[in-house]
């Protein structure tokens, strides 16, 4: 089987879940290319990079910016498949269909590297938003290739909220949809896709990876807090701040480590400065993965308070929670999109309403008077996660499902 990944950045830092798929696919004895639109050069010692040389399979988009350039080499690409692959060449450039996507020749470039490289079996696209890419390439090859696209959070919420029916064409042409929770399954068959075309897979992690430990509190230490995530309004850091704010007005000894970047990085530190939280919350960026690794092995709980954004984007199901379970941290998290499809409340740890500052703050006194239930929502976690979501199982679902896809 031959496989056409499209992914908006590759290699990345926030999609190591898309590594492991595609090192899955690969594993398996499959083909595979990786056609990107950019990608983080600075991530190249990616273990997974490395290892499988990833980035010998990956295509980048090859498109002059000069007009002149940009007409003359096309003129080649014409003459080189107008006469034994006529019928793509003639649909990419087909304006009437695709407007100034065909009219620019960006639908001719964008196309010519799957000719070159092809044909496929499969075009996965990765996120709901590639899917529309993806059927425009579907067309324009010849309609046998099969279609997949994965939904993974704001594709399923926040796009649709700016474009409704964005999906309806892509609805109605996709031969199989793989949102990563129930939640988007149930948005996407809202938004009008047929049932019987969507299987849930979620995103997996590589359960070996992470070290199970069980979290004890050594006498007179502080309770080591963490969250790992984008500073972006879903993300509902700000109500995590101000939980901890109080936790600590209770005369309770806590540090709280924020690892990420984002818009909202400045309005953050503001927040840690006027609360008076200096010395007790830090904002750190972004890190590694080797750095995030350490920061989870010295933590005690972690915090991941989602939230809808105004915009209507929302979380699929947070791989930094699949992570921090897998190492046996207890969770305080919220009622949010996936989220309880993954932590159990009271379980492998404690869900609240979303922007719930006092339930945030009780749960996490809860946790931090009771230390010795911790041990007892690691092991549940790590239970769970090696269960439901390791990748290993998940990627042969996944070949399962591109066989009966393609049969």
């Amino acid at each position: 089987m031959k496989i056409a990944f499209l992914v908006h950045e590759f290699p990345s830092l926030s999609e190591t879940f898309i590594h492991n798929q595609i090192t899955g696919v690969l594993e398996r004895g499959h083909d595979v290319s990786i056609f990107a639109s950019g990608g983080r050069r600075d991530l190249n010692v990616n273990k997974e990079l490395t290892q499988y040389d990833l980035l010998s399979y990956t295509v980048y988009p090859q498109i002059p910016k000069n007009k002149i350039f940009r007409v003359a080499r096309a003129l080649k690409i014409i003459i080189r498949f107008i006469a034994t692959n006529p019928l793509p060449i003639i649909r990419s450039l087909n304006f009437l269909k695709y407007g100034l996507r065909a009219g620019s020749l960006d639908l001719l470039y964008q196309v010519v590297p799957f000719l070159e490289n092809g044909p496929y079996d499969i075009i996965h696209c990765q996120f709901g938003s590639l899917g529309l890419e993806g059927l425009c390439i579907k067309q324009i090859l010849d309609g046998r290739v099969k279609l997949v696209t994965s939904f993974r959070g704001y594709d399923a919420t926040q796009a649709v909220h700016c474009t409704p029916h964005i999906y309806d064409e892509l609805f109605g042409a996709g031969d199989l949809f793989l949102p990563v929770s129930d939640s988007l399954k149930d948005r996407i068959v809202e938004q009008g896709c047929a049932a019987d075309k969507i299987v849930v897979l979620p995103s997996g992690i590589r359960c070996d990876k992470f070290a199970y430990s069980q979290k004890e509190l050594v006498p007179n230490d502080s309770i080591q807090l963490i969250t790992i995530a984008r500073l972006v309004e879903k993300k509902g850091i700000v109500y995590a701040i101000e939980a901890v704010a109080r936790v600590i007005e209770s005369g309770r000894l806590v540090n709280y480590v924020i690892i990420g970047e984002g818009v909202l990085g400045e309005t953050l530190e503001q927040l840690i400065e006027m609360r008076g939280l200096k010395g007790y919350v830090q904002l750190v960026g972004r890190k590694n993965a080797d750095e995030v690794m350490k920061y989870l092995q010295s933590a005690h709980i972690l915090i991941a308070p989602s939230i809808t954004a105004n915009d209507g984007d929302q979380e699929g199901i947070p791989n930094v929670i699949k992570e921090a379970m897998a190492m046996g941290l207890p969770i305080l998290s919220t009622l949010h999109s996936g989220i309880p499809e993954l932590v159990k409340d009271g379980v492998s740890g404690f869900l609240v309403k979303e922007r719930d500052v006092d339930a945030l703050a009780e749960r996490l006194t809860y946790l931090i008077d009771h230390p010795e239930s911790w041990s007892k929502m690691g092991r549940a976690g790590r239970f769970y996660v090696e269960n439901y979501f390791d990748i290993n199982k998940l990627n042969d679902q996944l070949i399962r499902l591109y066989l009966e896809t393609t049969s």
